[in-house]
Parts: structure tokens; sequence; C-alpha cells
């Protein structure tokens, strides 16, 4: 049963009843909005309604339109985004531009593509309980939210913990709480298990399979579609900013894979089990991890790690959001200080500074390795790589049209692709890519799997971390496990 202060239920005759707010209804009303100094992108007269209790899914390609809607419903656009808006957005029956913020917020909680962009404390109580305050709850309420927050989504783990300590998945579980503590009765969700590991994705399945049985509209940004398909009454497909088809949920997911991969879809059903291509037999050199020991602000993150990396073949690396793989992979890299152990390439010891010098990687927050004014310059930034080499890069991930945008007014799924190119122009021997199709659409995966291939066909060492089945089935040729401080082959 839904809890009366947190699901806006009611009680008359002596029953629960769920009371259907005229606040949660959506609806656009030939709405066009485009970014200030673009010629492209945004949306072009989009209409659709959504009613009180809906849950909503949002599909297409990157750069479709997608995060755009989402922030004409939450206030985002024109509030505090530049550019030129025409049509009306309704917000339960009212338009939006005659709501203030704080009335909006009210109604409309958001969890973003980044969700480090919404945090302003370094614990998660602290995180939920100034979301709380910000919206004006009562003092003697705050604390019971919290607690109740807490136990409904199993944050018990994460309580103590720092934010700046935690993986992405994580940080992506304390932005829905902040949401969920609010009890909105409209939650807009950005790609919002981008980095979340299968476990946790069942279980925000599960908590907005609560929500939605409370009465709440949901309105989902998503590329993984697998996880959606109990929950979704409808589904917006669009393409180039144009909502272009709109399905009952039954029908879209009983569609080919021929029909989805035409329109650039991830998968629909649940993900086949890895099947192991490992061809290290030939491999030409090693990288040989023994007796490797990890801390994070000292405290044990693995230990004991022995195990052995080839060039010539793409290694996944997987395991729970926590489990300490990006530490992983900065240690690998020479980033990462707490560490106790050696690292061979062939028979030869590496040090942390030789380390540094032959690895790249690719951060799970690409805005922390993005610094050029311009994609083109970003391209040319440590590099030694001609003109034609970025022009074709920049060409073969659908870049090449934004040379000349700042890399902050990318897409998440732009920014995405703009670092793996960097990674691909830097020259290095061991390139570790750190959840490199997070907010990609099956196209780009496919893009990011064909250069994954390729880096090995060239002897790369490429090393993998994703919770991405698709990319892993596609791309990699073995598959390691990091669970329970050790680590395993599948």
């Amino acid at each position: 049963m839904c809890n009366n202060y947190l699901y806006g239920w009611y009680s008359k005759g002596g029953e629960f009843m769920l009371e259907q707010m005229a606040d949660a209804h959506i609806k656009l009303e030939n709405v066009s909005y485009l970014y200030d100094n673009e010629i492209s992108g945004g949306v072009q007269k989009i209409n659709f309604e959504i009613r009180p209790g809906e849950c909503v899914l949002l599909c297409g390609k990157s750069g479709c339109g997608k995060t755009t809607v989402t922030k004409l419903i939450n206030g985002l656009i024109p509030n505090f985004v530049e550019g030129k808006k025409q049509g009306i957005v309704f917000l339960g029956g009212k338009n939006i531009e005659e709501l203030a913020m704080y009335q909006i917020s009210d109604i409309v909680a958001s969890v973003f593509q980044n969700p480090k962009s919404q945090f302003f404390n370094i614990d998660p109580e602290s995180e939920i309980v100034f979301t709380l305050e910000n919206q004006g709850t009562a003092l003697e309420e705050v604390e019971t939210r919290l607690k109740k927050t807490i136990v409904e989504l199993e944050l018990e783990p994460l309580l103590g913990k720092s934010m700046f300590a935690m993986s992405g998945g994580e940080k992506q579980r304390i932005a829905f709480a902040c949401a969920y503590a609010t009890n909105p009765e409209i939650i807009v969700l950005d790609e919002p298990t981008a980095n979340l590991d299968m476990d946790a994705t069942a279980q925000i399945a599960k908590i907005i399979g609560k929500l939605k049985a409370c009465g709440k509209t949901i309105l989902i940004a998503e590329h993984r579609l697998n996880w959606l398909k109990s929950l979704v009454d409808r589904i917006f497909l669009f393409e180039n900013g144009k909502l272009i088809e709109e399905y009952e949920a039954t029908s879209f997911y009983q569609k080919s894979d021929e029909w989805r991969r035409y329109r650039g879809l991830r998968q629909l059903e649940n993900q086949s089990a890895f099947s192991a291509k490992s061809k290290h037999d030939g491999a030409s050199h090693k990288l040989e991890f023994k007796n490797l020991y990890l801390a994070y602000e000292r405290k044990c993150v693995a230990s004991d790690l022995n195990f052995t990396l080839y060039s010539g073949e793409v290694t996944a690396l997987t395991g729970r959001n926590g489990a300490g793989k990006t530490t992983l992979a900065r240690c690998l890299c020479g980033l990462h200080k707490e560490a106790t152990g050696d690292i061979f390439l062939d028979e030869g010891k590496l040090l942390a500074k030789q380390r540094r010098r032959i690895s790249y990687l690719v951060m799970q927050d690409v805005n922390h390795q993005l610094f050029a004014e311009s994609v083109e310059a970003e391209c040319f930034l440590g590099s030694m790589a001609s003109q034609a080499d970025v022009n074709e890069l920049l060409k073969e991930f659908d870049l090449y049209q934004f040379r000349e945008k700042h890399p902050q007014t990318l897409s998440g799924g732009q920014k995405q692709r703009l670092a793996v190119v960097t990674a691909l122009l830097s020259n290095k021997r061991v390139l570790i890519f750190d959840e490199p199709t997070s907010g990609l659409d099956y196209d780009n995966m496919l893009r990011v799997s064909k250069t994954l291939k390729a880096l090995a066909e060239k002897d790369y060492f490429v090393l993998v971390i994703t919770h991405d089945f698709e990319l892993i089935e596609s791309a990699c040729d073995r598959c390691l496990r990091l669970e329970n401080n050790q680590i395993y082959d599948l």
C-alpha cells in the first residue's frame, strides 16, 4: 500500500483512495525549440498529451530531441537554457511559462543524464535533506521522508559514503532518491539506468512500478529499453527533433529485431548471455597484474588481484556499481596512488609514471576531460594527428558537423563519442574505456564496437568497463568480473 505522505493518497469513508491530481497532466501543443547559435538540434512542432498516472517512454537515436522534451517539461527551457521557443507547454492545464520555477519544481522532479550536475553536498543524507528543504518541506517531515526514502530505495550501504568516492551508478541512485523523496506528481528521468548494473536497474524498475501504482506520472528518456517492458504504457519515437510515431507498449515490444535496428533502438528483450571469444593464445604482448591491492580513502576496494590482459583482444570488465572497476582502471593508468602490487608489460615492471605514458582513459564522466574551445580543437589536444585523420574520425562518429561547436554544448551521447575520438587520436598502447556507450543509441554503440575491434586488430590493449551487454556481446573477446574484492574470468 502507498504511504500516505509520500504518494498523495487520501482517506475517504475509511478507505484509501488515489487522488488523480490535475497537476500531473502534461500537454505539448505545436512546440518547437531551437537552441541559440544552432542551425539544427532542438525539436520541431511537437504535439502530445500525457494523462495523469501514465508512464511514457521517449526513445530514438542520440540527438533526436528526447532530452530537449524533458527540459521543456521540467521548466529548464526556457528558464535556464537560451533559445527560441514556439508553442505552449501545459502543466496541469496551465501554460508552464505562467508558473514560477518553484511552482514547477513542486510538481515535477527530475533525474538528469549526468547526476553530478544536480548535487550540492558531499554525502547522500545531506543531499536528500537539502533537496527537501529547498522545496520548503516542513522540518518535522524532512526526517520522516529521509528515513522512508533510504529504506524504500535500499540506500543503507551508501550512507556515510562521500559523493566523491561514489561510482557513477551510485550517484545515479542518489539523484533518483532526491527526486523520489520530494513526492512529485510528475517524475522526469533522462537516461536513469545509463551507468547502473543489472541489480540496480532492477531496483529502479521496482521503485518506478511502485510509483506508477500510486498514480504518479512518469516520463522516461532512455536508450536501454528491455527493463521498461512491464512499466511503460506508451512509447514516443523521435527522429531529428520530430515525434514521428506513437505506440502502445504491447505493439512496440512485439516489433522485430530488424524494425528495431533500422530505427537505431537498443534490445527490446532481455540481453543474452556472453559467449567468450578469447584468442589470447596468439597474443604478442601481455599486461600482468600481480597481488594488486586497491584502496580508496584508506578503505579496501579490492585485494590480491591476479589477472592478465592481452594485446589484440577486447576485454570487458563488469561488476556491481561501486565494486572498484573505475579505481582499477585509474590504477592501470598510473592515476591512483592508494595501491600496492606489481604490473608488468611482458617481463618488464611498470612504474606509475610509465603507465601514464602508455595509457589513455576515457572517463565515465567525460566532462572531466573536455577542455578545448571547439570539438576540432579538442581532437588536437596532446595529439600529433593530421587534419585528415581528425576529419575522418569526426565523420565516422557523426561529429564533423559539430567541429566548431564548444564540447560542453554537445549532448551527452555526442560528448561520449568525442571522448572516444580523442582516445583514438592519443596514440597510446593501452586504451581503457569507462562506460563508453553510456547514453548511446544502437547505431553509435555499433560504431564504438567496430572501433574497439579495429583497435584490437592493431594489437592494442583494449579494456572496456561496461554494463552494456549488447556491447560486450558485439565487441568483446573476454569478460572479467570484479566482485567481493576479487576478479574472475567469465
